[in-house]
């Protein structure tokens, strides 16, 4: 077992570090953008959900047809991998490194490794209750598309394409202040005292 898990670590590690190389141009845009998501400054998340609703708000203004929305986005993507590499060094000062810094880019790193490794998990665990259960796998997959295409149906592409973006965007500062646990322990509680009603009357 422990074997396993130190082959676990060690895969783990160089996985990491293999990123660590990948991404090395992108350091400092990458800790820039860690303190913006994890709300460093109390106007950091108001600052986010402005400059998302204005991205939106000019896609919805200027209404671009799927293709030219999608060559677009492959085109800032393609400038900005040619250029952030070379411009970031210059903006933010390369012999401003510390070694805080690089830790922090080290933990960033490994858990963008661990969330690709558990999204990998959740793929393989579907495939596995298809070769198990495949009625199962069957009733689970169709039930939760036609529940995903019912809200697709009521709700405009555009709006909840842009509240699945803000949540995500939000989704680490929410995580890092303690608000996603703090609410889904108060939904675990009134689940339980509503369980707890239920036995009562049963009884």
């Amino acid at each position: 077992m422990a074997e396993g898990d130190n082959k676990s670590a060690n895969l783990l590690a160089q996985e990491t570090a293999q990123l660590e190389e990948q991404l090395q141009g992108w350091g400092e845009v990458i800790l820039a953008g860690d303190q913006f998501l994890r709300w460093e400054k109390p106007w950091f998340p108001g600052a986010l959900m402005g400059i998302t609703t204005v991205v939106f708000l000019l896609v919805y203004y200027l209404d671009p047809s799927v293709l030219t929305g999608l060559s677009c986005t492959v085109m800032i993507l393609c400038l900005a991998d040619y250029l952030v590499p070379t411009l970031a060094p210059r903006i933010f000062g390369s012999n401003k490194w510390t070694t805080e810094q690089q830790q922090r880019f080290h933990q960033i790193c490994g858990s963008l490794v661990k969330t690709q490794r558990r999204v990998i998990g959740w793929w393989r665990r579907l495939f596995a209750l298809k070769e198990e259960k495949p009625k199962m796998y069957v009733l689970s997959v169709i039930s939760s598309l036609v529940v995903v295409a019912w809200i697709g149906q009521q709700v405009h592409n555009l709006f909840l394409t842009y509240l699945i973006v803000s949540f995500l965007l939000l989704l680490p500062g929410l995580s890092q202040h303690g608000i996603i646990n703090k609410y889904c322990g108060m939904a675990k509680r009134e689940i339980n005292k509503l369980l707890k009603q239920k036995e009562k009357k049963s009884e």
